[in-house]
């Protein structure tokens, strides 16, 4: 068993997207070779929701105001969220997902998907439970699964070998249920890779998790920025028990709240109970004020996603433009969300001295790989959801900084 202290090292905050600001100073600069890089400076480790990039959904701070002025009846709710938001999120959540949600029994209120990851975990995951956790995936699965008191169960996804889904290894899904494992957590679409699975692969996981008695949390965050061409399958919509699923969305990325600190879990009654009675010793409720902006959610004016959608896929495709000419460097288009995934060439210095280098000598901030799969030491993440000419300018400085770091 972990110690207290074992298990916050096991943490690792250092690299992690946004904590960049707090690495040795003195380390940044070591071991770096040429010129500064002028250009605006853009941060790749989350999205930019100013107005000159993606601006938050309108509507939403005027429903913060307004919930600010109802006063304690929106401050206190109860401590899965304000029964009649609940109801009124069920209702589209139903018509998203083409499967029932009850906002008084099966829905939960949390702050942010992370808040929501953390609960869902916290109500499943008991110490020394096997718990399936694909690689490379989103970086907070696996150190949640840790800090729990769980063992980590890989399951590779080989994302740069299909084109026809997003590669997850069902065999090794497989027997990893056979192993003992009874939780099984994925993103989709994945972060960081941006792949959707297909229907037959959620099928397939449906299956498995129904002949092993498994429980399956599923981080849909992006599921509503799908590209032209990509189809997506929710997972509680297929043949899957709805007692052994859970799912994970919010307005944070595509809807550009993540100020707001909100996130929404629906699924098993049995587990949502649990998940409020951890958030009642927590943070005892998703902000109360913040759970008002809400209302905007799938309700945003006529053809609002529709444009959003157009302009990241505007900048993707831009941006994989770049990075097709250079030599060596592999990356797969995404089908959805707002993460590009590149595998780098050889480099000739370690992948954190060349993010550092990335950061103080072109002004680019990408998060290293090793955050989303120990194996990822030659990938970088960027999420792209920024402005448009900047992250471009952003790109071509990076290029110029792999041929200057190249082995």
């Amino acid at each position: 068993m972990l110690t207290i202290s074992e298990k916050f090292a096991r943490l690792g905050t250092d690299h992690a997207p946004g904590q960049e600001v707090r690495q040795d100073r003195v380390a940044q600069h070591s071991a770096l070779r040429g010129d500064v890089l002028a250009g605006t400076p853009v941060d790749f480790s989350h999205g930019d929701v100013n107005d000159d990039a993606f601006a938050p959904t309108p509507g939403a701070f005027e429903e913060f105001v307004a919930g600010v002025e109802r006063g304690g009846s929106q401050a206190y709710t109860e401590y899965r969220g304000g029964a009649e938001l609940r109801d009124s999120l069920g209702e589209r959540l139903t018509r998203f997902t083409g499967k029932p949600v009850s906002g008084a029994d099966e829905l939960i209120i949390t702050p942010g998907t992370q808040g929501a990851l953390f609960l869902a975990l916290g109500a499943t995951v008991n110490t020394g439970d096997r718990v399936a956790v694909v690689r490379p995936d989103y970086f907070a699965n696996r150190k949640l699964v840790e800090f729990l008191g769980g063992v980590v169960v890989p399951v590779r996804m080989d994302y740069l070998a299909h084109t026809d889904g997003a590669g997850l290894d069902l065999g090794q899904l497989e027997d990893a249920f056979k192993s003992g494992v009874r939780t099984f957590l994925f993103s989709n679409p994945n972060n960081p890779a941006g792949v959707v699975y297909t229907h037959a692969e959620v099928a397939r996981i449906a299956e498995l998790a129904t002949t092993y008695g498994a429980t399956v949390i599923v981080d849909q965050l992006y599921s509503r920025l799908l590209y032209t061409g990509s189809t997506y399958t929710h997972l509680r919509a297929s043949s899957i028990d709805g007692n052994q699923v859970v799912t994970i969305m919010g307005p944070s990325k595509t809807e550009s709240l993540s100020g707001y600190r909100l996130g929404v879990a629906f699924g098993a009654p049995h587990i949502i109970d649990r998940m409020e009675k951890l958030q009642a010793i927590v943070s005892l409720r998703a902000p109360g004020y913040s759970q008002a902006v809400l209302r905007t959610w799938f309700a945003e004016p006529d053809g609002w996603l529709h444009n959003r959608i157009a302009l990241h896929q505007a900048l993707r495709d831009e941006l994989l433009g770049v990075f097709a000419t250079v030599p060596g460097l592999v990356v797969r288009a995404p089908q959805a969300g707002s993460y590009l995934f590149p595998k780098l060439p050889a480099l000739d210095v370690p992948l954190f001295d060349f993010v550092r280098a990335l950061r103080v000598q072109a002004g680019v901030t990408v998060t290293p790989g090793t955050e989303f799969s120990p194996e990822s030491t030659d990938s970088i993440r960027l999420n792209f959801s920024q402005n448009h000419d900047a992250a471009v300018q952003a790109a071509h400085r990076i290029a110029q900084l792999i041929d200057r770091y190249r082995a």
